[in-house]
């Protein structure tokens, strides 16, 4: 079985990062189990548009900025749409690095102590570095695999502590509800769970672990495995929130500190390890994937080891570190990422759909009827998504 598993675990390791335990945590402390469904809608969603685009890289044998540019019949619109891809991933991946080199400090932090706290970011940003540099595709594949698990485990180790009540989840999962003022956690939850850059990551990391057109049931098996466990721990995360008797959160280690009177100090130490887990994977998921865009959209057709591809990748985790650790704050740039990254998901949603239905690149590979509705229902929900993120940055909603 673990030799079937592919690039969907790296998938599903960088949408379950900081972010995502934050958002989680949120929804937990605020709304009890009732918005279970919206993190189960989110993964559904994930999978079907994840599917589509391994698809794609498997039956054209190129990423998805590269198949995007060819479809593209106007010079000035491929500039556009090229031009948003590399403004939102490039730009947008270095402004977040931050946030999750960040995660994998507060993991440290719970873990080790605050004596080493300075260097934490350092520590963080030299291991990603190594992975990076040293890694092929299989050793990457392998760490990945061993960090999920270090992070499944932890998480749904400390949603089971906190004795849930099993009616209730199960109602919260197929049930939905809105509770007052629930509007933005729902949305939140959705948009830390499908993420744009993971769309073109995983259309080019099919290409590193599979060769053939055949492989395409091992590759739609290993994306349904690795994100429906990424919803499990994400579920997870949000049936322990639930049991933190504060009502005040503003981060992710608080899901540590409110479980303490439950089960005492070792809760810090299951989410210190989840965090670490969580932070490490989206810090090299993230520069991995900018480094993929910028090869597909510049027309590279370069392997790992590329100085052009390491060259995108170690200015992407530099900054992360830079902005960490000396406190640096590019509030201007991280609100150009999420305008960026708002016009990103509806855009990248309509032109996969558009891409997986062309029978000349398709073939008969080309998307079913269901997978259509299904992928339309995703477009309308991508466009909300994005309205909402350009219009918080606004200030207007």
């Amino acid at each position: 079985m673990f030799k079937k598993i592919g690039p969907g675990v790296l998938v599903a390791a960088a949408f379950i990062g900081p972010g995502t335990i934050t958002a989680c945590t949120l929804a937990g402390v605020g709304f009890g189990y009732a918005l279970l469904w919206a993190m189960l809608l989110s993964i559904l969603a994930t999978m079907v548009l994840q599917e589509m685009a391994a698809r794609l890289g498997i039956i054209t044998r190129r990423g998805l900025a590269n198949v995007i540019k060819e479809q593209l019949e106007s010079k000035w619109i491929r500039f556009i749409v090229a031009g948003i891809i590399l403004g939102a991933i490039l730009i947008g991946n270095a402004a977040y690095e931050a946030g999750n080199i960040g995660g994998a400090t507060l993991g440290m932090q719970a873990l080790f102590g605050e004596d080493f706290l300075n260097y934490y970011p350092f520590i963080i940003g030299f291991l990603a570095f190594i992975l990076l540099w040293m890694g092929s595709y299989k050793m990457l594949e392998k760490v990945f695999v061993g960090l999920i698990f270090l992070m499944s485990i932890s998480f749904i180790i400390t949603a089971i502590l906190t004795k849930p009540a099993i009616f209730s989840v199960v109602k919260g999962l197929l049930v939905p509800s809105f509770p007052r003022e629930s509007l933005l956690t729902i949305i939140a939850l959705v948009g830390t769970t499908i993420v744009p850059y993971n769309l073109f990551l995983h259309a080019s990391l099919v290409n590193e672990k599979w060769k053939l057109k055949s492989d395409l049931k091992d590759a739609r098996r290993d994306t349904v495995i690795s994100i429906g466990i990424g919803g499990i721990v994400s579920m997870a995360i949000i049936i322990a929130a639930t049991a933190i008797p504060i009502n005040e959160v503003t981060g992710a280690l608080d899901l540590a500190k409110g479980l303490e009177p439950l089960f005492g100090g070792n809760a810090k130490y299951f989410m210190g390890i989840g965090l670490f887990a969580a932070g490490i994977t989206s810090s090299i998921t993230a520069p991995l994937a900018a480094a993929y865009v910028a090869n597909s959209c510049f027309g590279w057709s370069v392997g790992l080891k590329d100085w052009k591809f390491r060259l995108v990748w170690i200015s992407i985790l530099f900054l992360g570190v830079l902005s960490l650790s000396f406190e640096i704050k590019p509030i201007e740039i991280i609100k150009f990422a999420q305008v960026a990254n708002g016009m990103l998901l509806p855009v990248i949603a309509i032109l996969l759909v558009w891409i997986v239905n062309k029978k000349n690149v398709m073939g008969k590979y080309k998307n079913t009827l269901f997978q259509n509705i299904i992928g339309f229902l995703i477009i309308g929900l991508s466009i909300l998504l994005g309205a909402k993120s350009i219009f918080k940055v606004f200030g207007i909603f």
